[in-house]
């Protein structure tokens, strides 16, 4: 049977749900990130900023290397999300030569996981 998922993604969590006939599952994976803060200065505050960025991109790169050892053995994955993370994992999984599995892209606002759930379910009736 082939598995079928989506995930509404964020730069603080993912929500994954797995829509079967016997129901759903659904499963989060927390980035433990504070939120993305950008600011100005001198020369001083760009090294500061540099070193944060880095930071947060590879902070990034482990929070989407756990979504994706959570989604890897999915035949079809709708990704859904108000912002850039949705695109950035879908580009993690084409580095990761899984691109060819990602269905569709959204964007969504929050939604609950009831929403998620029956957005995955209405995706894959058609």
């Amino acid at each position: 049977m082939k598995k079928e998922l989506g995930l509404w993604i964020d730069h603080r969590e993912a929500v994954i749900a797995t829509v079967s006939a016997e129901g759903e599952d659904v499963k989060r994976v927390e980035s433990d990130m504070e939120q993305h803060v950008r600011f100005s200065g001198g020369a001083a505050a760009v090294t500061e900023e540099d070193m944060r960025d880095r930071k947060f991109a590879n902070h990034l790169a482990k929070y989407y290397a756990a979504v994706i050892d959570c989604i890897r053995d999915a035949d079809s994955i709708l990704i859904m999300g108000p912002g850039e993370a949705k695109g950035e994992l879908g580009k993690q999984l084409e580095s990761e030569h899984l691109g060819d599995r990602v269905v569709g892209i959204e964007t969504f606002d929050k939604m609950s996981d009831r929403q998620i759930a029956a957005k995955v379910r209405q995706h894959f009736a058609k």
